[in-house]
């Protein structure tokens, strides 16, 4: 199991969506003590299974190109640069691939990236790296706009899509976004793809809280907004919650 042993938010509270706050760009890419386990899965996934966790469309890749480099300049302490090389906290050494620019994000850093396009009156999903997804799949979701993303989620109803397209409008560059989520698995597996007609059941006896940092960027050259998905996996007893003794 890969595992955190903390939460570095407070989700004793079930947010109102789409729950948006304020980040400092400096806060955005994350490092914490399940580092090494989920690049080691990531890692595993990118090589044995790219058609399920890799995705983008040709007009999406100087979004992508430019993606890299706006991750390069934003790496936390832990990682160091040598020419077209880069080794992690973990130690292990990364080639800067520009010709498989999802490839190289997917193995630099914990979060997923998904790149979002405006494309007539909504964004859509043109690029991803999508190791961790959440009972959802990413051959489903690609190149779909905000709100076939969003199916079958109740909540998102068209009023809730209205606003997040707007919110995605407004999105500034260096003044980025954030918003977490939370639910209860029976399993702690990261990699949890589901398709969109297939609901999720309610877990019975769930043992595992599995929480996503989602983060809102936006691109200064391209303009593309990125949607980043820290994914959090704790056993219930440490999440915090207050329905958990």
């Amino acid at each position: 199991m890969i595992l955190q042993s903390r939460i570095p938010y407070d989700v004793s509270a079930e947010p109102r969506l789409p729950g948006i706050q304020p980040l400092a760009l400096e806060d955005w890419l994350m490092i914490d003590d399940a580092f090494a386990g989920q690049m080691a899965r990531r890692e595993d996934l990118i090589s044995t299974k790219p058609e399920a966790v890799i995705a983008l469309s040709e007009g999406a890749r100087p979004a992508a190109e430019e993606l890299i480099d706006y991750v390069l300049a934003h790496l936390g302490p832990g990682y160091t640069r040598a020419s077209q090389h880069i080794t992690r906290p973990d130690g292990v050494t990364v080639m800067i691939d520009r010709a498989n620019p999802m490839h190289t994000l997917g193995r630099l850093v914990q979060e997923d990236l998904c790149i979002l396009e405006k494309q007539g009156e909504e964004h859509v999903l043109t690029a991803a790296t999508l190791c961790f997804p959440a009972s959802w799949m990413l051959a489903e979701k690609f190149m779909k706009p905000l709100i076939g993303i969003h199916i079958p989620v109740q909540s998102y109803d068209e009023n809730i899509a209205a606003r997040v397209q707007r919110l995605f409008d407004g999105i500034q560059v260096g003044r980025p976004l954030w918003r977490w989520n939370g639910l209860k698995y029976a399993v702690s597996e990261l990699h949890h793809p589901r398709s969109e007609s297939d609901r999720r059941p309610r877990p019975v006896n769930p043992e595992f809280f599995r929480s996503e940092r989602q983060c809102l960027v936006r691109l200064p050259e391209t303009r593309a907004v990125v949607f980043s998905i820290h994914t959090f996996v704790l056993k219930l007893e440490n999440a915090g919650l207050k329905d958990h003794a």
